[in-house]
């Protein structure tokens, strides 16, 4: 089988059956933060659940399903096989449960992520919440630069965009648990700063792409598939993500660590 046109009408068929994919895989995670889990380490040494596993695994086989044709570069997978060989630079990027702390000290603010990018580029982004069931979408045709941003709660669907640069100061959103203290500290006197948002997870994003932040600095370590579908949700509400000098954040990584450097997700230019 070969891998369909990326059109945007393919982007939207895949979002509709990602989104019950990610509900699937949010309720499996629901399944195991209603039990006393147990919290192990990966090799280096960041914790990992059942939850991460099991949302993982219902997220590979549905992508093997919808686009078999389309590699796949999985967080649990690369941590027990490896980084996957392939051609080119489209590819599945996949978070099964972003926010792992948020979710052993029961916060609630973890989510699902999965990303398709394309050339390079993050063209389609769905981020769930399951503990609140919240639903972010975000798509970019790359051929006709049609888009689609929006937010599900409560069974309502509402179109997202990035707001203005407000007159009266900047919301900065930054990380809950890996925050870098000297570096924030520098960013923050730099900037007009009206609110500080402490958030855990790719979330922080989503602040931004709704209009509810302007600004989220990352200083501390990340790798692709812990800000893909944010970045394809955020491009699909008018912000955009660079590195501090103003360069596109690379994806598929020569080195193939697929480790990201500092960045900035912003809601305008």
């Amino acid at each position: 089988m070969t891998t369909p046109s990326l059109t945007f009408a393919t982007l939207q068929i895949f979002a509709d059956q990602l989104e019950k994919t990610v509900r699937e895989s949010g309720e499996a995670i629901m399944e195991v933060y209603a039990t006393d889990f147990k919290v192990n380490r990966k090799s280096d040494n960041s914790p990992v659940t059942l939850a991460d596993e099991a949302s993982e695994a219902i997220i590979l086989k549905a992508l093997a399903k919808i686009a078999p044709d389309i590699p796949i570069v999985a967080e649990e997978q690369c941590a027990a096989h490896g980084f996957p060989e392939f051609e080119g630079s489209t590819f599945w990027c996949v978070d099964a449960l972003d926010g792992t702390k948020e979710f052993i000290h029961k916060r609630g603010n973890f989510t699902v992520n999965i990303a398709l990018i394309i050339d390079g580029v993050p063209a389609l982004g769905l981020i769930y919440v399951p503990a609140r069931d919240v639903l972010y979408l975000g798509a970019v045709c790359p051929e006709s630069d049609c888009r689609l941003a929006i937010v599900e709660r409560n069974g309502e669907r509402t179109d997202i965009a990035v707001r203005p640069a407000p007159t009266n100061g900047v919301t900065v959103v930054g990380s809950a648990s890996h925050q870098v203290k000297d570096a924030m500290d520098k960013f923050l006197a730099s900037q007009d700063v009206r609110e500080i948002i402490s958030m855990g997870s790719s979330l922080k994003f989503c602040l931004v792409a709704e209009g509810r932040a302007d600004l989220y600095p990352r200083f501390g370590p990340t790798s692709e598939w812990d800000i893909a579908a944010g970045h394809a949700i955020l491009r699909a509400s008018g912000g955009n993500v660079k590195t501090f000098e103003g360069c596109d954040i690379q994806y598929k990584k020569e080195s193939e660590s697929y480790l990201n450097g500092t960045f900035l997700a912003a809601g305008t230019p």
